[in-house]
């Protein structure tokens, strides 16, 4: 099975981002056919700014996180020119109606980013994005289930016209993680400074975890814990007879929702170590990185040009 997903370099990583959609990526690799990029062209949209700092950062984290370039096709979106090519003629079987619904665009306008072209029509290029390499399985937070569904939109116009050149993509979202809870309960988010990143200094990280918005409840009382921000952000990293300990510790009063904090904080710590040390490697080992990029990027071309070529073929573009 085909699996396709990507994510925009924006900075660094949290742990919304790693259980939302890297974990997926790293355990899609091991039993499918997987692609993961970084999608620098949909950054611009959001007026990011040290675009290139931004790419390799993103690469070096995936790679830290598990991405394994001889399992899957790993490269930077503006390195496969032909996704524009796409977008534009995908553009053509785009109605206006469809776009003017995405949710996408009414949030981002809402919160007072400039609406343009490019900002309206991200949908088009994520279509572009999936339909050029045949995706069939596309992991998505549940904000983004409307893109994948628009993507199904255009290729049916397209298909319609030209025959089944467009593979129908479908969305998969796991519901444990559809919608990581932030420091206040809400989406963990940049846009609302309620993140927890995955890299960084560790007296920095256990700051914002001690930030972590929790009910008032007296020590010694039992507390909730399938209502706490701290519990639901703690159970993403835990399992099996872990998980039950930590439940028990609510229903058993004595701790306070500080206590909880600190576990948090050490659980966090310890997950990621080994993802640290790898980090650290390919931060110092850059050119590395680099030629990981190239060679999945031609990899990822190779890959399209079929595609590509067909719809060239049946539009006219080619003669």
């Amino acid at each position: 099975m085909r699996v396709f997903t990507g994510i925009q370099p924006s900075g660094d990583l949290h742990i919304g981002n790693y259980f939302g959609s890297i974990k997926q990526m790293v355990d899609a690799q091991e039993d499918n056919d997987t692609f993961a990029f970084i999608a620098n062209y949909h950054a611009m949209t959001s007026g990011a700014k040290d675009l290139s700092k931004l790419t390799m950062q993103a690469a070096t984290d995936f790679l830290a996180l598990g991405i394994d370039p001889n399992k899957s096709t790993f490269w930077v979106q503006s390195d496969v020119k032909e996704v524009l090519e796409l977008y534009w003629i995908l553009s053509g079987f785009t109605p206006m109606g469809l776009l003017e619904r995405a949710h996408s665009y009414k949030d981002k306008t809402a919160k007072g980013i400039a609406a343009n072209h490019s900002l309206f029509s991200y949908p088009v290029l994520m279509a572009a994005d999936i339909l050029l390499f045949n995706s069939e399985v596309v992991p998505v937070g549940k904000d983004q289930i409307q893109h994948v569904e628009i993507a199904r939109d255009i290729a049916t116009k397209f298909n319609n016209q030209y025959g089944d050149i467009l593979t129908m993509p479908e969305f998969r979202v796991q519901e444990e993680v559809q919608t990581v809870p932030g420091i206040d309960g809400q989406k963990m988010s940049k846009s609302y400074g309620n993140v927890v990143n995955i890299f960084g200094e560790e007296k920095k990280q256990m700051k914002t975890i001690k930030k972590i918005v929790t009910e008032n409840v007296a020590m010694d009382e039992p507390k909730e814990f399938e209502t706490c921000n701290v519990y639901n952000m703690a159970k993403l990293f835990l399992e099996g007879d872990n998980l039950i300990a930590l439940q028990d510790r609510y229903k058993k009063g004595g701790e306070g929702h500080g206590h909880f904090k600190i576990y948090l904080a050490e659980v966090m710590w310890e997950y990621f170590k080994e993802y640290r040390e790898k980090r650290e490697y390919f931060e110092n080992n850059q050119d590395e990185v680099r030629e990981i990029l190239t060679i999945g990027a031609n990899k990822a071309r190779e890959i399209a040009m079929p595609t590509i070529q067909k719809i060239r073929s049946v539009t006219g573009i080619k003669y």
